[in-house]
């Protein structure tokens, strides 16, 4: 394997053992295992397990990023574009693997001077919620700023809790609730 892929194949196979048994049950000695490397190969691309969570957790947001923006894209405007974010969560659902979200999964097992990984989960949720708030203002004409924040900010709210409810009751009816509270938001307004 060249060094990109080897890189790339570490960060794959951490990420799908934090994601299925978790960031503090994953030890490093089991990362080695699964990828078949050497310890000293693994320290050759990254100096610590946080250093592996935060390449994952990059790994993860890039990913679905990617996708949601393909989501609203094809998404007729107006309405559908806003709701697009439910609808690729109902697809992340129905993976066999859906263990919730990542973010938050890891979030629930970091210690408090576990500042690196915090930061990271931060930022990656303020570009989610930007994200929003450049879906609501492309689709929805005369908002100002507060009102698309509390828009974008309704919404965001609405997709942070259908992915933990979905994953907690083991159902997909949080996605549905969420997806049919949101249009309350904007019923009202004059969407483009």
């Amino acid at each position: 394997m060249q060094r990109p892929e080897l890189h790339q194949h570490i960060i794959t196979t951490a990420g799908n053992l934090f994601y299925a048994q978790g960031y503090n049950s994953t030890g490093i000695n089991e990362i080695i295992d699964n990828c078949g490397i050497a310890k000293a190969t693994l320290y050759g691309h990254f100096k610590s397990k946080e250093d592996i969570c935060v390449a994952y957790l990059a790994q993860r947001h890039v990913a679905f990023m990617d996708s949601l923006k393909t989501y609203v894209e094809r998404s007729k405007a107006g309405k559908y574009q806003l709701l697009a974010i439910f609808d690729l969560l109902q697809d992340m659902y129905r993976d066999k693997n859906f263990q919730g979200c990542w973010a938050l999964k890891t979030l629930g097992e970091l210690s408090p001077n576990q500042k690196k990984i915090l930061e990271v989960i931060q930022k990656q949720k303020k570009e989610l919620l930007l994200y929003l708030g450049e879906v609501v203002g492309r689709n929805i004409s005369n908002l100002s700023k507060a009102q698309t924040e509390k828009m974008s900010g309704g919404l965001y709210l609405l997709y942070e809790s259908a992915i933990t409810e979905s994953h907690l009751f083991k159902n997909d009816w949080p996605i549905y609730m969420a997806k049919s509270i949101a249009p309350t938001f904007f019923s009202e307004l004059e969407l483009e």
